[in-house]
């Protein structure tokens, strides 16, 4: 009977890109799009993840493939619960006899009012008790920094909706700001771009493709290219362009501009003896957006700071996240603390 106590805890990162799920004793079971496809008429879901991601910008009339979580923040409350609850499902066979306790991740720079939506998300979804923890705190565990000694660790992590950047010591985040720009906004300036030059119109999982083969951030020692294909804005029809990683590269570049600001803004905020320990530590990158090519070199190059990739940047959050469940008693002080009863 213990046994079956002890496996059922677990770990959401509700990511605005993708949900991963991390069950106490098992790891990371669940890793998908949060992509829900609902019947419109009837309300009624018909895919969740993978399955409903593949229908985005593919779907006819009735059906229509949407994305509950926006920026980082619960757009739609209802559509989330039924995707938390689809993921717990899977994790989970027999249902009546899990009510586990969850630790939900969210972005730092949520209201009140956004961690409410989540927590009652996980209640609704069948959490016996849910605990919050903020992204950057989650990823820095997870990425395994010494988040509780006394020395200044910075992570920077850029997911789909938000980049967090947070200097955390002794258990605790010290300075933090949270920028709506991220892989999202990356992929609509690349539609944007794409519109604009070449008058070709592109849906948004082939700007995310176009990101991830040509996009980067600095100059590379080899320039890629690659054909985009989408429709002509003139004549309608499809139409191909070839277009180069340097003109990605400018097609992004205020929106990079902006995710460096923030490390900038943040390091300007940082107590001078923290930011002597970053200084000798660097400056760690988790979240997809880690992914891009160049960033780590761009960001060193405009802040002098020594940058360094996590080790597996999409699963950071949800494995520091994970250890949380894990070590519950331990780690019990990074949760943002339960003001619901």
């Amino acid at each position: 009977m213990a046994n079956s106590l002890i496996g059922r805890d677990m770990a959401v990162d509700l990511g605005t890109a993708n949900t991963l799920v991390y069950v106490r004793g098992r790891g990371v079971l669940v890793d998908e799009p949060s992509v829900v496809a609902l019947n419109q008429q009837t309300q009624e879901i018909l895919a969740v993840g993978h399955e409903a991601k593949r229908m985005i910008g593919r779907t006819p009339d009735g059906i229509e493939a949407i994305r509950p979580l926006r920026d980082g923040v619960i757009a739609d409350l209802d559509a989330t619960e039924e995707m938390l609850r689809f993921f717990i499902q899977q994790v989970h066979k027999r249902r009546y006899f899990a009510k586990p306790r969850m630790i939900i991740c969210v972005p730092s720079g949520v209201t009140a009012v956004e961690q409410r939506a989540v927590k009652e998300a996980g209640y609704q979804a069948g959490g016996r008790r849910v605990y919050i923890i903020e992204e950057p705190m989650a990823a820095a565990i997870g990425a395994g920094l010494p988040v509780h000694e006394a020395t200044g660790n910075m992570v920077v992590d850029i997911g789909g909706g938000t980049t967090e950047v947070a200097v955390i010591s002794l258990g605790g985040i010290v300075t933090t700001l949270s920028v709506r720009t991220a892989g999202d906004q990356l992929d609509q300036a690349i539609v944007a771009w794409m519109k604009k030059e070449h008058s070709l119109m592109l849906g948004e999982r082939t700007a995310e493709e176009i990101k991830m083969t040509l996009g980067s951030a600095f100059p590379l020692p080899q320039e890629r290219q690659a054909e985009v294909r989408g429709r002509d804005m003139v004549s309608g029809l499809p139409r191909t362009v070839t277009v180069s990683s340097p003109e990605i590269r400018r097609a992004i570049e205020e929106q990079l501009h902006s995710i460096v600001d923030a490390v900038r803004t943040t390091l300007d905020q940082t107590p001078p003896e923290l930011a002597g320990d970053i200084m000798d530590r660097g400056i760690v990158l988790t979240g997809g957006g880690a992914l891009l090519l160049g960033l780590d070199e761009r960001i060193r190059h405009e802040t002098g700071m020594p940058v360094h990739v996590a080790h597996d940047p999409l699963t950071s959050v949800v494995l520091g996240a994970g250890k949380c469940v894990e070590e519950f008693e331990a780690l019990q002080q990074v949760l943002v603390s339960d003001r619901r009863r």
